[in-house]
């Protein structure tokens, strides 16, 4: 028997096992073979103060001491490097340049507005006619998505603590004060349960007989195109339009694109768009001199949601010793430490009290950042 099952080995679950690791042993439920596969071990993370609503910026704030000075031994790797975003006004976009520019004041790093000739300077690939003003996010970084992953789960194990792959939760039941997961794995038991499933909470919340936080699984396609022989793109900034309608950052020697699409999608093994992959090429192809044609690999992933896009942290009222660590979206990675610590202060017994601003019982059946 475990003091908390943790049900999901996605960044969600792994940054739970970690923070909750201090206060009693933990036992973690993966159900696939390898943890991660469908949403963060497909993510093109970047750590970015300019990005979500202000319950989401409060926890990517709360999450940069971790990023920036990891705890030793949990990484040999820095897990941020410098990467700036370049966000176009091309036609039609006027006033969301205006919002994307005002909301981006009150950054650590405040957004400016640059002149052509400076984006230039840092994206010499920008076609100076496709648009009319740009916007710098400056403080915006790379995320090394499978150092801290892997360092949470790493750690975890260190501490003598289960993480069992193969281990899909098929029956989920409260009895004489623990909560029982029955799963192709055997049985595990604990008195408090964290659901951390990510795309398949909601399913979990219902085995559970909790009712669902109405998360929505979103697909999110991404793709690695082809720089033309002798393109230095390393150090260039993400490029995306301030509509959001597409992004493009180098990765792996070429360049990472997306669509930025978010349609729903069944959990599952999501398959990328070929439609999006087309559509993300033409949209770079029209603000830069780069003529991509061949993509070398493509591939999507599940962005999992509520419907005001804030997460879902802490104890669900209605039954007790259930907690949630889900609806992360697209802010998963950046706020992954953040999220698991408020989520261990706010359920593990002799933990001390939040230090997350607003972290309080909220709206409804669970507890989201208020």
């Amino acid at each position: 028997m475990s003091d908390f099952l943790v049900v999901g080995g996605g960044i969600a679950g792994a940054a739970a096992g970690y923070f909750l690791a201090p206060y009693g042993r933990v036992t973690l439920l993966e159900a696939e073979r390898t943890p991660g596969i469908h949403a963060t071990g497909r993510s093109a993370a970047v750590f970015s103060e300019y990005y979500g609503n202000d319950r989401v910026r409060s926890l990517t704030r709360d999450s940069r001491a971790f990023y920036e000075d990891p705890p030793p031994g949990f990484t040999d790797t820095p897990l941020l490097t410098a990467r700036g975003v370049l966000a176009l006004e091309t036609p039609g976009t006027a006033d969301d340049f205006d919002a994307a520019l005002k909301s981006g004041a009150d950054a650590p790093r405040p957004a400016v507005e640059l002149t052509p000739a400076e984006a230039l300077r840092l994206c010499p690939a920008l076609r100076p006619d496709a648009f009319r003003r740009v916007l710098h996010r400056p403080g915006t970084r790379d995320i090394d998505v499978d150092a801290t992953h892997r360092g949470f789960l790493r750690a975890l194990r260190a501490a003598g603590n289960a993480v069992v792959t193969g281990a899909r939760v098929r029956a989920l039941a409260r009895r004489r004060g623990l909560w029982h997961a029955d799963t192709p794995a055997g049985e595990f038991a604990a008195p408090i349960v964290v659901n951390a499933a990510g795309a398949w909470a909601d399913r979990v919340a219902a085995l559970a007989g909790a009712r669902p936080a109405g998360l929505t699984p979103r697909r999110r396609t991404a793709a690695i195109a082809a720089l033309p022989p002798g393109t230095a793109a390393a150090g260039w900034p993400l490029v995306c339009d301030v509509a959001d309608t597409f992004y493009a950052k180098p990765e792996s020697g070429g360049l990472l694109l997306s669509p930025v699409d978010a349609d729903p999608a069944d959990p599952g093994d999501v398959r990328p768009d070929d439609l999006g992959v087309a559509l993300a090429l033409e949209r770079v192809n029209a603000v830069t001199i780069l003529r991509l044609r061949h993509i070398s690999h493509a591939w999507a992933g599940l962005r999992t949601a509520t419907p005001d896009d804030t997460p879902v942290v802490g104890p669900d009222p209605d039954l007790p010793g259930f907690a949630w660590l889900a609806g992360l979206g697209g802010y998963g990675i950046q706020t992954a430490p953040a999220a698991g610590a408020l989520l261990a202060a706010l359920v593990a017994p002799g933990a001390p009290p939040p230090t997350t601003p607003g972290a309080t019982p909220a709206r409804g059946r669970v507890l989201p950042l208020k």
